[in-house]
């Protein structure tokens, strides 16, 4: 940031300083040439055609230094085939004339025609009363004194810009260094939670950085939630298996008779509960992505098509937003839709409906079946893990408890009601819509 203040800075800097040099240098040059048209003017006003057709002057011009030879200050009248009419002070150098331009209208340039002597030139070509002769009068003057008047403007132009060009970058540099001087604090708060001394970042901090901090914060607390949520997870599988170990042991030291029927119930046991506990983990971990996103049309349309070919004898229909995005995995998405439309082919009479809608801010998934539904007592122990309301069908007893769990994970919901059109059971989960 320094770096590119200092750069800009400079470059500013170098334009503005080219910038005004151009115009002192150029209104002092314009006041020097000013001087020397003045005399111009002047000269050829004092002028007249001599007897002989030569030029004179009337009256001397005042300045002394046309008398002085060499003095830097000199004038000459030249033109009709004749010899120039030159000041003292050219003494026997005579100024250059050419007949390559008109200078009807005043012409200035520099000259350096003279030796170690630059000149500036002032030169205009005038047809005196009385003659039709074109008459070329010149004033020059070394640019010597010009040259020192743009020295001095340049050594005071060039310091100061450079004080204040630096001036300027340090200003810069003080505000980059105290604008990030609150970094410094979060740098020792994050310092401070590695030591295990504070679990936030607590500090007052500017506005400009207080977002940064709050999202610092949300992200620790995210962490913390995911790492508790991942000590329930492995407190629970290891309460879930305790029991299933314990009667193998019990059964294989006590020789039963019926050892193998019991490992093969325990163990469909502990398979249940691992693939629960790794349904919530799944969940968890793709909780986090911001990109999460499924069609809930899609989902529904190709759990429907595995549901009717594992229950032909069922009839599924479904209606609704077929755009309706939920914020979830689609997989995940899908074996909460599965376990639904699943739970409502076994217990359910036949006939299933589901209905996707969008109800404040959420994507709404209504099953509902034919069957004989569930009482108002058994919906909420229903969601118990291993919790089966009829035994005589297949089944472990886990799946609400993993749409409920999954569901839950992603910020939505699940309720269960009475169908009002089909008189069984409605299932209405509630997840995050985009």
């Amino acid at each position: 940031m320094i770096a590119i203040a200092a750069l800009w800075i400079s470059v500013l800097l170098l334009g503005g300083g080219f910038a005004l040099d151009r115009v002192l240098t150029g209104a002092i040059t314009r006041n020097f040439d000013s001087g020397l048209e003045y005399v111009l003017i002047a000269m050829i006003r004092s002028s007249e055609i001599g007897p002989d057709g030569e030029v004179r002057l009337i009256q001397p011009l005042g300045d002394q230094r046309f008398l002085e030879p060499y003095s830097g200050l000199y004038w000459q009248i030249s033109g009709g085939g004749q010899e120039p009419y030159p000041s003292r002070s050219l003494w026997e150098r005579r100024l250059a004339t050419s007949d390559a331009h008109d200078d009807q209208q005043l012409h200035t340039y520099d000259s350096h025609q003279f030796p170690g002597e630059e000149l500036r030139v002032l030169e205009r070509d005038v047809v005196l009363p009385g003659s039709k002769t074109k008459w070329r009068f010149q004033i020059a003057q070394s640019r010597e004194t010009l040259d020192l008047q743009i020295r001095a403007v340049r050594a005071t132009l060039i310091p100061s810009l450079g004080l204040l060009g630096l001036g300027l970058i340090a200003l810069a540099a003080l505000q980059t260094f105290y604008g990030l001087w609150p970094l410094r604090h979060i740098r020792r708060a994050i310092a401070a939670m590695r030591g295990g001394e504070n679990r936030r970042v607590i500090a007052p901090l500017p506005l400009e950085v207080q977002p940064m901090v709050e999202e610092l914060n949300a992200l620790l607390a995210h962490n913390e939630k995911q790492a508790e949520e991942a000590r329930l997870h492995a407190g629970n599988l290891a309460h879930a298996l305790k029991t299933p170990l314990t009667v193998l042991v019990n059964s294989a030291t006590s020789s039963d008779s019926e050892l193998a029927e019991t490992v093969r119930r325990e163990a469909a046991t502990m398979q249940r509960q691992v693939e629960h506990h790794l349904a919530r983990a799944r969940a968890v971990g793709r909780r986090g992505a911001a990109q999460a996103r499924a069609n809930v049309w899609e989902s529904v349309e190709g759990v429907s098509r595995a549901v009717a070919a594992l229950y032909p004898e069922v009839r599924l229909d479904a209606a609704g937003d077929k755009k309706l995005i939920a914020r979830v995995e689609r997989q995940d998405l899908d074996e909460l839709v599965g376990n639904l439309l699943e739970n409502a082919a076994k217990y359910g009479g036949g006939s299933i409906f589901v209905t996707i809608q969008r109800e404040d801010g959420m994507a709404e998934i209504l099953v509902e079946d034919d069957g004989p539904g569930i009482s108002p007592v058994d919906r909420v122990r229903i969601f118990d893990r291993g919790v089966r309301l009829d035994t005589g069908k297949p089944g472990t007893g886990l799946g609400l408890a993993i749409v409920r769990d999954v569901a839950e994970i992603y910020g939505g919901s699940i309720g269960l009601e009475e169908s009002e059109d089909l008189g069984g059971l409605l299932v209405r989960l509630r997840l995050p819509a985009v």
